[in-house]
């Protein structure tokens, strides 16, 4: 029998950039042993361009991908739901591992464009690290 496999809800307020790197980034390192999603309390109509293009930048594609609501199937198959920024407001689903990232926020110290997403592209990657390792090893 084969340990069932973790999987991760990454929410942001569009899902166009924070939530949808953490969920590229994920993928990227857990490869089939984590199912990952990702999903918006208010999706935008499309991806944000400096996300798509920091993740371009790793080797990471992003193709096939697009915002999506917050929907109470994918609460339900989710072990851990991860929040990212403060801007997405969600109840924390009973029984379910919930927390939210307050990420780094590089504009708040004048930083802007490209520049800025990959300050909270390499924020995310550090903690999407992290609880790659948690959840492989709880």
């Amino acid at each position: 029998m084969t340990p069932e496999r973790p999987a991760v809800l990454f929410v942001c307020s569009k899902n166009g950039g924070k939530s949808q790197l953490a969920a590229a980034l994920m993928r990227d390192l857990a490869g089939d042993t984590i199912t990952v999603y990702s999903a918006g309390t208010k999706p935008a109509d499309s991806l944000n361009p400096q996300a798509v293009e920091s993740l371009t930048e790793l080797g990471i594609n992003t193709a096939g991908e697009y915002p999506k609501p917050v929907t109470e199937e994918v609460l339900d198959v989710v072990d851990t739901v991860i929040v990212l920024g403060t801007e997405a407001k969600l109840d924390p689903p009973a029984g379910k591992r919930f927390e939210t990232w307050e990420t780094d926020e590089p504009s708040t110290r004048g930083i802007e464009g490209a520049e800025r997403m990959r300050l909270v592209r390499d924020d995310i990657k550090t903690r999407v690290e992290t609880l790659h390792n948690q959840l492989l090893n709880h």
